[in-house]
């Protein structure tokens, strides 16, 4: 008898028969590595399958199978997607070629007419998205301070169709009350949008909350490595995942195999990653408050953020950014030419620490007088931690903010 009939783990035709965990019953954790798609159905593979494939032979034309085009739907692809459904408690996920793709496609949404409120501080791609791309298709939006719920409320117009968050928000991390904002906007039928970049599911769950749509720019956290460009969203309700679905397939912005493969490798890490690098966070956060050559330093853990009552309400943890003043444009740059040990470029969200420049990278697409008045000033900087020692991170900053003083 062969060993795989003694322990029953197979039968004759090698299909698995291992029995799966009960997905309501294990924490989240766990629920990186055993998430239901994690083993191969067919032959007990502990990897996902690469269906690398463009279409799908019909056995029988009168019943097709579940697959049968790949922008449509792609094995891989669906084992990711489930996946993400799964980690951020919504009904259905779906995978794009990168975060811009992901946001683009939950917008086409809405229609020509229709108003949108968003985060004052939103990352400078949705910026750009919104006011030179959608602005020319009759939407409309208005950027307000989210922190001030007076001022979200003060937004609507009748034509409102929807309120988009981030929170923490990028690069200042302010802080919005997501309960807030959906019951609010529940009252007046608006659709809620949140994307959750910085926090991962790991750390933050809208739509637990109430948010409608949950969003990622999952080359940074969730993929890891820096080795992959991918978007994720995640619809709390059938209706939304439908009218997700369409858009996904009519547009046909969706993520390549290769792609969804390497994304799931780098989730399955994601709780270890993130929890190592919120602890080098909070240490790099103190480190630079006590610096008199410091003019701000913006992180959700530190005693003295003001969003970080509201934050501790909403999320598990403090996150791996850290943002900081260092006075002028003059000593960032030179900042990030003495630097030896992170990566200065855009991005965030690696295993390497990134140090990045908001208002030549992430940012650039905003005017230098709209970027100034939503706190991005040329002196601020933007630290991804990552997994290093983070004394020597801490050196390494030491002696660069001492170069050209």
């Amino acid at each position: 008898m062969s060993q795989d009939n003694q322990n029953g783990q197979s039968n004759e035709l090698g299909h698995t028969n291992r029995k799966k965990a009960n997905l309501d019953e294990i924490r989240f954790e766990t629920k990186l590595l055993h998430f239901g798609g994690e083993i191969d159905a067919a032959t007990g593979a502990s990897s996902v399958p690469l269906y690398q494939a463009s279409t799908f032979h019909h056995e029988d034309i009168f019943d097709p199978p579940r697959h049968d085009y790949s922008r449509s739907g792609n094995p891989t692809r669906q084992v990711l997607e489930d996946y993400i459904a799964l980690l951020e408690g919504g009904v259905q996920g779906f995978a794009y070629a990168s975060g811009m793709a992901a946001i683009s496609s939950t917008f086409m949404m809405l229609s020509a007419g229709d108003h949108i409120i968003v985060t004052e501080d939103v990352y400078g791609g949705t910026y750009r998205l919104l006011t030179s791309i959608l602005n020319r298709m009759g939407m409309e939006c208005t950027f307000v301070d989210m922190t001030d719920l007076a001022q979200v409320k003060g937004a609507i117009k009748p034509n409102t169709k929807a309120v988009y968050m981030e929170t923490p928000s990028n690069p200042t991390l302010k802080i919005t009350d997501i309960g807030a904002i959906t019951d609010w906007a529940k009252e007046h039928g608006l659709l809620t949008i949140l994307d959750n970049t910085f926090m991962t599911p790991y750390y933050q769950r809208p739509i637990e909350q109430g948010v409608d749509i949950v969003l990622h720019s999952a080359t940074k956290f969730l993929g890891g490595h820096s080795d992959v460009l991918a978007g994720l969203a995640v619809a709390r309700t059938a209706e939304l995942a439908t009218q997700l679905k369409q858009l996904q397939n009519g547009l046909g912005t969706v993520l390549g195999v290769q792609d969804s493969w390497l994304l799931m490798r780098g989730m399955k890490t994601l709780g270890a990653r993130m929890t190592h690098s919120e602890k080098s966070a909070e240490k790099l956060a103190a480190w630079l408050t006590g610096r008199s050559d410091i003019k701000a330093v913006y992180y959700p853990g530190l005693l003295n953020h003001p969003g970080r009552e509201i934050h501790e309400k909403q999320s598990s943890g403090y996150g791996a950014v850290v943002s900081f003043d260092v006075g002028s444009g003059e000593r960032a740059k030179q900042v990030l030419n003495a630097v030896k040990l992170p990566l200065v470029a855009v991005s965030l969200g690696a295993v390497e620490s990134i140090l990045s420049y908001p208002a030549m990278m992430s940012h650039a697409a905003m005017g230098e007088k709209v970027r100034l008045e939503r706190g991005i000033t040329d002196g601020l900087l933007r630290f991804s931690v990552g997994l290093e020692d983070i004394d020597d991170l801490i050196a390494d900053l030491d002696q660069a903010f001492g170069v050209h003083r």
